[in-house]
């Protein structure tokens, strides 16, 4: 797994596919934990970086929300076996990654490395290597806010050092042209820069164009005089003089004679263009010939299809000395009649972002031949994509552009072969009486005519590979641009096809459509809501016109007043049709062609209260196999209506998935009853594995399906990642369940995530506890609420809101003795205890005592041998506490007897330490030191930081004397178990099953 910075904010999986990063606020709370990386990043810091002015009252919730669905992103794609971790640490957050993990990093060695060498080609092949990883802008598709803004300039002046470093390698090496070359792209970009354009100067000088560089050197003046008011500084004007007392020097007797130039070319590099603008290497223009073609007058067209040639007029032409590298033009075939013009379709208006894509474009039909497939979900703009692409780029086809709509997904019927080769051949000039009959020879004759010709076919709108292959045309010279809402993966096996996947636009983008749409002053006027605006429409390039079409007729003309309506699931998607288009039927023209299983499935992701989901997940919604689910998501997935996000992990966007649930069902009411059945069985089986040993904190409710297969977890480690990465999911579960009256299933959806929440207890888990307290009173169960409330309290208590938390724990006692639970009453009493100890007065720790005996007593008389190992251990620390040392270590001996396999290695480290703690305080330092010893060495080996910290305390203690060990942590604070590995809050331990 990689991350990326320089260029879009993206990040990218060990297969190489870029993963959805999510909307630019999440892209740049993204950035910002990767400029730091292995730091702490506050809140407060995240906060500045995600919002410009005043945040909103719920920005914490916002970060946590992002952070939630980075980790969610992250856990689907075994980001931990790659050494990928984003941790929660005092109120802050970590992302801890490998150090070639990053581009930056990556980028800042190579260039340290080659600034240490001598040797000027290994430095250049290094310097050369680190500006590849450049993609465009650094931190592009994230917010304005000035951390980010700041960070971009920085990352940008180490990018231009680089470039001169580079620069100054060629000159070492005398290739003082290719130095020129680098620098003029550079200057071009940034025209004010006056120590670039000196160094231009100095290399085109080197080259012998000192013509050049002083044409720069009296631009850049002009230049600084109009925009800013100034003369050339010194290092400008002082290349500027060297040049004037320099004569250029002499050509090398080995460089190869430049070819003749004909009237009115110059010799001097190109400006620079875009990426996206510039040609493939081979059809650069000092790589070709020295005379121009005349352009062939055919101007062919296919019905929705039209082919345009160069229109310029061409210059008399010139001989070309020999030998000339570049192919020669090809001849217009003799067959071919003269056509008056038939226009291509117009260059889109409003086109707005999309430069990587383009520049993918470009990468993918650099080769001979090249056959791009530019595929995407309904409204995610290809054609538009495709259109802008050809009009960049017409000057490589001379011999004229072709694009036909082949009506894949469309209300017209989808176009006949045989009669798409046959006006593809009218329009390369063929006369109708020399047609061929069949279509296997009209497809030879295309591909005859169609040979040695440069030219560009766009194939728009296919469904399947073999409606594409008989449109392909001949030779090396052709470019084909195919646009499918399917993968087309028969098309990348048969012909080689490469795919340029197209997303959904990042939120700077989307609001640059809208203004490009509905002009850049309504815009600015409303940066917040133009934000809320684009995410709400899911970056959707229809999506978003049609809201612009919306609000440009409508009576009011607020970007703000639009986002709250649009923000009604209810009625969002009826809000997104205008006349005779919508984003409702362009998602009907997909699913149409789907197969029934697949639109069976699609219906019931309406009900999904997620946006990931796996083969298991819907097969619960659709209540069919999980080998069936998983053959209707990979249909979903190459029809572009969900997305794949990792091996059986897929997501689906909001636009998607609201009309799915507007699509008519066949009567079954059970799909909300069997998905919360399988999250329900899904959390008791990670309960397991996150907590060996431990009881389930409740029973399945009556009547409870079970699922034909329920997901396994190997390991404690892959359940807690499960439950960081559902996180979402199960809260839109117990809302929907809430919603539908399902309180018995709502409740427990909310206690068996006990394990997250004491792992993670300060991630702000109050708002969802209160959700389950009240359906536990809903569902009048006195036990749940007794656990509701015991787990709420810990909660608030760890929260600093001790107040609230001693009400709910005072309470929940009483609760679970009403329904006859001594297992509740247990927990809530040692967790009672615990809040009075840490907040209470020191008269009131035989209160403590009294509520933790009394826990120990229902949990032997339960037979619960984790209760009781969990009472003892904070018996032994309230009586160290106390000074009562022969008590503490009698519990903590008798604690250490029953923490044996399969209970947590943690609780035996805790229960080690203060049992090695009381023996020191007792007179015993040798059996102590032998306790503290293995208790140190246990931690150590399962990497338990706390464990291992309050075992070494205590250890030094008693090498300084054994008194002081039973103080080694401090009287009234809470011995707690953390997992290994974990965040660095403290895990009570006390909630348990």
């Amino acid at each position: 797994m990689e991350f990326r910075l320089l260029g879009s904010v993206a990040v990218v999986a060990a297969d190489g596919r870029e993963l959805p990063a999510g909307s630019a606020k999440r892209r740049s709370l993204l950035a910002m934990l990767l400029l730091n990386p292995g730091a702490p990043v506050t809140v407060e810091r995240l906060t500045e970086t995600l919002w410009d002015e005043e945040p909103p009252r719920h920005s914490r919730t916002v970060i946590h929300n992002h952070v939630s669905g980075l980790r969610s992103l992250l856990t689907a794609h075994d980001a931990p076996a790659a050494g990928v971790e984003l941790v929660t640490d005092n109120g802050a957050y970590r992302l801890r990654t490998p150090d070639q993990a990053v581009d930056t990093v990556r980028f800042d060695r190579l260039v340290a490395r080659a600034r240490s060498l001598d040797d000027a080609a290994r430095a250049a092949a290094d310097l050369r290597e680190a500006l590849a990883l450049w993609r465009g802008p650094a931190l592009a598709g994230t917010t304005a806010g000035l951390p980010l803004q700041s960070a971009a300039r920085a990352l940008e002046e180490r990018r231009l050092a680089a470039v001169e470093d580079l620069a100054r390698a060629h000159g070492r090496l005398g290739d003082h042209c290719a130095a020129a070359g680098l620098l003029h792209t550079e200057a071009t970009a940034d025209p004010l820069r006056e120590p670039l354009v000196a160094h231009l100067m100095h290399a085109l000088g080197r080259a012998g164009r000192r013509s050049e560089a002083l044409d720069w050197f009296h631009r850049t003046r002009r230049a600084l005089a109009e925009e800013l008011g100034i003369d050339p500084g010194p290092e400008l004007t002082d290349a500027y003089a060297r040049l004037l007392r320099t004569d250029a020097p002499p050509s090398r007797p080995d460089a190869a004679p430049r070819p003749a130039l004909p009237p009115g070319r110059s010799d001097r590099v190109p400006p620079a263009r875009h990426p996206s603008d510039q040609e493939p290497p081979d059809r650069l223009a000092f790589d070709r010939p020295a005379f121009e073609p005349v352009p062939p007058t055919r101007v062919p067209t296919v019905g929705g299809l039209a082919s345009v040639p160069d229109q310029r007029p061409a210059p008399a032409p010139v001989p070309a000395p020999a030998p000339v590298t570049a192919r020669p033009p090809a001849a217009p075939a003799a067959t071919a009649a003269q056509h008056t013009p038939w226009p291509f379709p117009r260059r889109p208006r409003g086109f707005a972002g999309r430069e990587d894509e383009l520049a993918a474009l470009d990468r993918a039909t650099a080769a001979p031949g090249a056959v791009a497939l530019l595929t995407g979900g309904a409204g995610v703009g290809k054609t538009t994509l495709a259109l802008s692409w050809a009009h960049r780029r017409h000057q490589d086809f001379p011999d004229g552009r072709l694009f036909v709509d082949l009506c894949g997904h469309s209300p017209l019927p989808e176009r006949d072969t045989a009669a798409v080769l046959r006006e593809l051949l009218l329009a390369l000039g063929l006369p109708v009486e020399r047609m061929p009959a069949t279509a296997e020879a009209m497809g030879a004759r295309y591909r005859e005519l169609t040979a040695g010709r440069r030219m560009l076919i766009v194939l728009d709108n296919a469904r399947r590979s073999d409606q594409v292959r008989p449109l392909l045309p001949d030779g090396d010279d052709c470019v084909t641009l195919v646009t499918s809402r399917d993968r087309l993966g028969g098309l990348v096996a048969s012909d080689a096809a490469r795919p340029v996947p197209l997303a959904e636009l990042s939120s700077p983008q989307a609001v640059t459509l809208l203004a490009a749409t509905l002009g850049p002053d309504l815009v600015a006027a409303e940066p917040e809501a133009a934000a809320r605006l684009a995410d709400l429409c899911d970056g959707l390039p229809l999506a978003l016109r049609l809201a612009a079409a919306r609000l440009a007729t409508g009576p009011a003309r607020a970007l703000a007043a639009l986002a709250d309506e649009l923000a009604d699931e209810q009625d969002r998607l009826d809000l997104l049709d205008v006349e005779d288009t919508s984003v409702a039927a362009a998602l009907a023209l997909t699913v149409q062609h789907l197969g029934e299983p697949a639109r069976r499935t699609f219906r019931s992701l309406g009900a999904h209260t997620g946006a990931t989901l796996d083969s298991r997940t819907a097969a619960a919604l659709a209540g069919c196999r999980p080998d069936e689910a998983a053959a209707a998501l990979a249909q979903l997935a190459t029809a572009h209506l969900i997305v794949q996000i990792g091996r059986d992990a897929y997501t689906l966007h909001d636009l998607v998935r609201l009309y799915a649930r507007s699509l008519p069902g066949d009567t079954d009411t059970q799909v909300l009853p069997r998905l919360l059945d399988h999250l329900l069985n899904t959390l008791l089986t990670a309960c397991a594995a996150a907590e060996p040993g431990s009881e389930p904190c409740c029973a399945l409710p009556p009547g409870t399906r079970r699922p034909a297969e329920v997901r396994p977890f190997p390991d404690r480690a892959s359940a807690l990642a499960w439950y960081a990465a559902e996180r979402d999911t199960l809260r839109g579960a117990v809302e929907a369940a809430v919603a539908a009256g399902l309180h018995d299933r709502a409740w427990r959806l909310v206690l068996l995530q006990w394990p997250l929440i004491v792992w993670q207890v300060r991630d702000g888990w109050a708002p969802l506890l209160e959700h389950g307290l009240a359906a536990a009173e809903a569902d009048r169960d006195p036990g749940a609420q007794s656990r509701a409330r015991a787990l709420l309290g810990w909660v608030l208590l760890e929260e600093g809101r001790p107040d609230q938390a001693l009400d709910h724990l005072e309470r929940a006692p009483d609760l679970a003795a009403r329904a006859g639970d001594g297992c509740a009453q247990a927990v809530a009493l040692v967790n009672h205890a615990v809040a009075l100890a840490r907040h209470g007065d020191h008269a009131g720790r035989a209160r403590v005592h009294g509520l933790l005996l009394k826990a120990l007593s229902l949990a032997e008389r339960a037979g619960r041998a984790d209760l009781v190992g969990l009472a003892r251990q904070h018996l032994a620390h309230e009586c160290l506490a106390a000074g009562a040392h022969e008590e503490a270590a009698q519990h903590a001996a008798r604690g250490l007897a029953v923490a044996e396999p399969p209970f947590p290695v943690t609780r035996r480290v805790v229960l080690q330490t203060l049992y090695g703690r009381a023996l020191a305080a007792t007179g015993h330092p040798e059996e102590a030191a032998r306790h503290l010893g293995a208790a140190l060495r246990t931690a150590r080996a399962h990497q338990y930081g706390e464990g291992e910290s309050e075992a070494g305390a205590a250890l030094r203690a008693l090498s300084d004397g054994g008194a002081a060990v039973a103080g080694a942590v401090a009287p009234g604070t809470a011995v707690h178990a953390t997992a290994p590995g974990g965040p660095a809050y403290a895990r009570p331990s006390t909630y348990p099953r």
